[in-house]
């Protein structure tokens, strides 16, 4: 069975709407009566039928059109953890030879405790110490892309980058098969069916890159 959310945040949300239309339509009961708390229910039901009407659903473009018409492609590229490897540092240089923009989002990975006290700063620190560290290398490489932290939800922060960066293609990296969240959650997959731009991904065996190196510290695997 898909999950009708998107992301762990669009739960909550619907969680917390539903809250407060069964008290609104409550104190409607208590002060109203019963056809008061039917009137309350309708209109509020009505209003939500609408809003998420409203929403794109699984399986729609995130948006319309893409590129500016002036000839430099956008590449958009979404990594966790994997954001630093020397696998996909390598894909970004080879395709944004030429003219190309290229904006690198980093989700900003989080604990279920933290998510729901709403206590985000930590992973969105973290997120942003990869990013940055990855946007340093690859300028070194001779590309200058831009980046932001994104929802922890990949298909989430596709969506939102894609509302203001109409990407002619998309990069995900994941660590390998078996290490991967992303992986056993089917976004690869996921992210091809919905957005009708080419898609490229990535593995990044970050515990070999980092054995070539000579570095003894191993990822976490929590990430994509």
């Amino acid at each position: 069975m898909r999950n009708p959310f998107r992301s762990e945040a669009e739960a909550f949300n619907f969680v917390l709407v539903c809250v407060v239309l069964f008290a609104a339509v409550a104190v409607a009961g208590i002060l109203g009566g019963g056809w008061a708390a039917l009137g309350v229910f309708l209109v509020l039901a009505v209003g939500m039928a609408v809003y998420v009407k409203g929403e794109p659903k699984e399986g729609e473009p995130a948006v319309l059109g893409r590129g500016r018409g002036d000839g430099r492609r956008r590449i958009l590229v979404v990594a966790n953890e994997t954001v630093a490897g020397r696998a996909l540092r390598g894909e970004i240089v080879e395709r944004a030879r030429g003219e190309a923009d290229v904006l690198v989002v980093c989700p900003a990975l989080n604990s279920p405790l933290r998510h729901w006290a709403s206590d985000e700063d930590h992973a969105r620190a973290e997120a942003q110490a990869r990013l940055d560290g990855s946007l340093r290398a690859l300028a070194d490489e001779g590309v200058e892309a831009r980046g932001q932290v994104g929802d922890a939800d990949p298909i989430q922060a596709i969506d939102d980058a894609l509302r203001t960066f109409g990407a002619d293609e998309i990069i995900l990296s994941t660590h390998p098969p078996g290490r991967s969240n992303w992986l056993e959650k089917d976004v690869i997959a996921r992210a091809r069916e919905r957005y009708g731009c080419p898609l490229t991904h990535v593995v990044v065996d970050l515990e070999h890159e980092r054995a070539r190196s000579g570095a003894t510290s191993a990822p976490s695997g929590d990430g994509a």
